[in-house]
């Protein structure tokens, strides 16, 4: 039997996804988390074979979260399960870690496929997003301005344009406000923005929010 643990914030997600899994007869949820503080302390009472997190949670985002769930003994496989097919997005979260990735919209007998892949200790990677991981890999000079930032400068513009002020991303990423106001003068320059309203017209048009 594999063991499924889902973190997902939007509870009818959350039951839509259980209700799918349960009709599976090898496929089991043992827990479910809404946030990743109660994720991590329920992970390490209740072990599983495979994570289902969601990318967008309250508080430190999934992908923030991969390396210390990673580091969990023993460590379950994570499956990305997202409303972003943004491939920038999508190889962040396989070089943090992750196991496979999916999108929310993805055709129910396709995620179940990619629970028991991951669970057996393969890679998933929706096909629709393997074909264009593969095609705009090899357009690194037409790639989009936020494909180039570095992975703390992503972190601190994906906050900016959920509306934190520096003071909270400072507290958030454990950094001086000093810091925090650093990366986001060098964001607005590589984004061309002239104010945080810019970033988030950006955001929106690339699909990042």
């Amino acid at each position: 039997m594999i063991r499924v643990v889902i973190a997902e914030d939007h509870a009818i997600v959350r039951e839509g996804i259980k209700q799918l899994v349960s009709m599976a007869p090898d496929l089991q949820v043992v827990g479910e988390a809404t946030h990743i503080a109660a994720l991590m302390t329920q992970l390490r009472t209740t072990p599983c074979d495979v994570l289902l997190l969601d990318i967008s949670m309250p508080g430190t985002n999934g992908l923030e979260a991969i390396a210390r769930l990673r580091a969990l003994e023993p460590a379950p496989a994570i499956l990305m399960l997202s409303m972003h097919d943004e491939v920038q997005i999508v190889a962040r979260a396989l070089k943090a870690g992750a196991a496979g990735y999916a999108t929310k919209d993805s055709d129910p007998a396709l995620l179940l496929a990619a629970i028991r892949k991951v669970a057996a200790g393969g890679r998933y990677l929706e096909p629709s997003l393997a074909d264009r991981m593969v095609f705009e890999g090899g357009l690194a000079d037409e790639r989009p301005p936020h494909t180039l930032l570095s992975e703390r400068e992503y972190q601190v513009f994906e906050r900016l344009v959920r509306g934190a002020n520096v003071n909270d991303i400072a507290q958030q990423l454990a950094i001086s406000a000093k810091t925090v106001s650093t990366h986001k003068v060098r964001l607005m320059q590589k984004l061309q923005a002239h104010s945080v309203a810019d970033m988030v017209r950006y955001a929106i048009e690339h699909r990042l929010v």
